[in-house]
């Protein structure tokens, strides 16, 4: 090397920043470091496990008023997954028992958290009060769950204010709601009615669950509170019935995006729970859910729906195709219909079809009477032996058997089995 070169290496290597280290000598920075060649391709990392994907839809259920309160402290009981909890309530001390980590008491200035008093005009006043509080908690959101106990104060009024933010700030907002027992009064009845009104122009869609039609599903020595407690958990079975196949990985799994396509701006839906046990339980779970109390009308010619089926790890695709091929049937030929396959290891040898169905024709079923002769389960997560005993006897050969053992709607048995 000449010295023109060696002086101008040099000048480089004391160009070179320096760090200083702790102990007050100085450092160069790449020192130590693996030198890659500037036509080298930096290292990929396969490893599936550090994909992270960017965009998981975030689902949030609101429990408005002390029914709805109710009902989200029995799905975080119930262990459903892949939800954010919140509850609204005007109620300070109902908040205090909550068991989710969001609260939000409404109208602290007009009620100063003593509840609506059975006031829906109260309930809207508060939601009213707090809308920016509201908006904030739906920040973030692509489905809202909201639902709540019509008939009251708080869950009336308030829910369809709550329902009209989240759905001004563009997400998917589903209301799932009771309509009162008879019992619990005409007055309630009435505000129930107009509540229900109020929030279905609010919402893109709207399960409303007749609690009445729980009457036929409940046996005559139920006590009273737990026969509401049967009304909470069906309406954590609606919710569960969809953020399920969203959210947990199963046999088929469908995303958000098909969801939306269903129920965006879709109106009134109709929710059945049916369970089925046995060689056909698949196909008999199915029969169930469309024939359920809970369908005060018939879902023939639905034109959207979304079908949920789910099974222990015994749930094979024959099943899933056995079940919604039953869907199939009944509903409009060029219906838009989505169905998740979800494995709940506590369903082993049972089946669970959860069938919500909107753009119905709306008509009265032709059997007003059947829900009486239904053989039906002490609650809405298990048969009874007489069920299973049914399903195992009944001949396959013979419709009518069939008929008896399941009760198929006669619309059904019109399309399976055709009278000569």
């Amino acid at each position: 090397m000449n010295e023109p070169d060696f002086n101008r290496a040099k000048q480089s290597i004391e160009s070179t920043p320096k760090i200083k280290s702790p102990n007050g000598s100085h450092t160069n920075p790449n020192a130590g470091k693996k030198m890659r060649p500037k036509d080298e391709s930096p290292d990929l990392n396969m490893n599936s496990n550090s994909i992270t994907p960017s965009n998981i839809a975030k689902i949030k259920v609101i429990g408005v008023g002390g029914g709805g309160c109710n009902a989200v402290n029995r799905m975080i009981q119930s262990s459903v997954v892949g939800v954010d909890f919140w509850q609204i309530n005007t109620d300070a001390q109902a908040l205090a028992q909550s068991m989710t980590t969001y609260c939000l008491q409404i109208g602290q200035k007009l009620t100063r958290g003593l509840g609506a008093g059975g006031n829906p005009a109260i309930g809207q006043k508060a939601a009213e009060e707090s809308r920016d509080e509201i908006a904030k908690a739906l920040e973030n959101t692509d489905l809202v769950f909201i639902t709540a106990g019509m008939g009251g104060g708080t869950g009336t009024g308030a829910a369809p204010i709550v329902a009209e933010i989240a759905k001004d700030m563009g997400c998917l907002t589903v209301g799932v709601v009771t309509r009162p027992f008879t019992f619990e009064g005409r007055r309630r009845t009435n505000q129930a009615d107009e509540g229900i009104r109020a929030l279905e122009s609010k919402v893109d869609t709207l399960i409303v669950i007749p609690n009445n039609q729980l009457l036929a599903v409940i046996p005559p020595e139920t006590p009273l509170q737990e026969s509401f407690r049967m009304a909470d958990d069906t309406l954590r079975q609606g919710v569960q019935g969809i953020s399920d196949i969203i959210t947990i990985p199963g046999l088929v799994n469908v995303d958000f995006a098909d969801v939306r396509a269903v129920m965006a701006d879709a109106g009134s839906a109709l929710m059945g729970i049916g369970i089925g046990s046995g060689k056909s339980r698949a196909k008999e779970g199915a029969i169930a859910a469309i024939s359920s109390p809970l369908i005060e009308s018939s879902i023939e010619g639905a034109t959207g729906v979304v079908l949920n089926i789910t099974g222990g790890k015994d749930l094979t695709l024959h099943e899933v195709n056995a079940a919604a091929e039953t869907i199939y049937e009944i509903v409009d030929p060029n219906a838009n219909i989505i169905f998740g396959a979800v494995i709940d290891e506590k369903m082993q040898g049972e089946v669970r079809v959860t069938v919500i169905a909107t753009g119905f024709s709306g008509e009265k079923k032709n059997n007003p009477d059947r829900a009486k002769t239904i053989p039906s389960p002490p609650n809405l997560d298990s048969p009874t032996s007489e069920n299973k005993e049914t399903a195992n006897n009944s001949p396959e050969t013979d419709p009518q058997s069939i008929s008896s053992g399941l009760d198929i709607p006669e619309f059904l048995q019109r399309r399976r089995f055709p009278r000569s």
